[in-house]
């Protein structure tokens, strides 16, 4: 259950058996200085992403039903001209078995009592909660070795000394289910066929082997990269930062970002010309990312212009120019213009000439 206030986010994880419903985990957070300027759907989009990454460890690979009071959100999963930051989002909702349904707020009220704390000490100092699970820490927890044990006692009747009364009772009741055939160590499953059991260092390459691998029933690495770039570069913006000092023959950077996973492009030019934007595109996008399905430029006339449009036109990609009146239309390549400039400051020499 998951909710959003104009401050704060909330969320519950819990699960029915039955008729009732247990909560089994409580979570909110404060929104920073950025996320206050979100609108209301992308809060309440918020709400669902943030629990979802908060509740991993529990969500994946079961079905996972989402109730928010915001019904809009309902149709944003199928929506595929949505605002790139929704587009990132629902992205990473793809890796769980995902239902969201509709639920008042009067009716989801645990949720939306957790989105309207008032924490004195958070609110105001406008604190941000930083709180992970990184995968990397699921490998690190220290266990009792179980496979050592159990062998031991299958192969010679030993049983671990510091064991206590449950313990012990609660070993000898397990091992009743398995079966040592020197030098590998069987269980008994429900339907009464063996399998062999794995130390932790077999498990990493049969892991690899079963997901990663090319023959493998999740993508390989190759395969994975393939379906993001088919999916993701779809919205590009493009844009000249310059002049500059000549250095080398070039005056101009050309700089194109995709709008969904902000990766950026960076190019020194000679001259701002549209053969220039041309060979580019063909060079540095289409064949390395695929054709767009949008490009974003302001009005310059080396990207109004016939050979362009010609080009643009010939691969059914969609052209669209940001009037100076709305400079926002293409505020991500202006964004990462302004982070080069500022690269560029601490880079380059006193004389500019490099």
């Amino acid at each position: 259950m998951c909710d959003a206030s104009d401050y704060t986010i909330g969320a519950v994880l819990g699960q029915r058996k039955g008729k009732v419903f247990h909560s089994i985990y409580y979570a909110s957070k404060v929104l920073n200085d950025a996320q206050l300027n979100y609108a209301t759907t992308e809060k309440e989009m918020l709400a669902i992403v943030y629990a979802l990454k908060k509740f991993r460890s529990y969500l994946v690979g079961s079905r996972v039903i989402v109730f928010t009071d915001h019904a809009a959100i309902k149709y944003l999963l199928t929506k595929a001209n949505s605002k790139p930051r929704l587009i990132r989002w629902i992205l990473l909702l793809q890796e769980f078995d995902l239902v969201i349904k509709d639920r008042k707020g009067s009716k989801n009220f645990v949720a939306d009592h957790l989105s309207r704390l008032v924490n004195e000490e958070v609110t105001h100092k406008e604190l941000e909660i930083h709180d992970e699970f990184l995968d990397e820490s699921l490998l690190v927890v220290n266990e009792r070795p179980w496979f050592a044990d159990l062998a031991n006692y299958k192969a010679a009747g030993i049983i671990p000394k510091d064991f206590n009364w449950h313990q012990r009772k609660k070993f000898l009741h397990d091992a009743r289910f398995y079966i040592w055939d020197d030098p590998h160590l069987f269980k008994i499953r429900a339907d009464n066929l063996l399998r062999r059991c794995v130390t932790m260092e077999e498990s990493r390459s049969i892991l690899w082997h079963c997901h990663n691998s090319p023959c493998g029933a999740h993508y390989s690495g190759h395969k994975a990269a393939t379906k993001i770039l088919q999916s993701v570069f779809d919205c590009w913006g493009i844009d000249f930062v310059g002049p500059f000092p000549l250095s080398y023959g070039n005056k101009y950077i050309l700089v194109a970002i995709d709008y969904v996973s902000k990766w950026v492009k960076p190019v020194a030019t000679p001259k701002n010309y549209a053969k220039t934007i041309v060979k580019f595109l063909k060079k540095n996008i289409f064949s390395c990312f695929g054709v767009p399905r949008v490009l974003i430029s302001d009005g310059g006339s080396h990207f109004c212009n016939v050979q362009l449009q010609k080009v643009l036109g010939h691969y059914n990609v969609t052209h669209k120019v940001a009037s100076p009146y709305h400079p926002q239309t293409n505020v991500q390549a202006e964004v990462s213009n302004r982070e080069l400039k500022k690269i560029l400051e601490k880079t380059v020499v006193s004389t500019r000439k490099d």
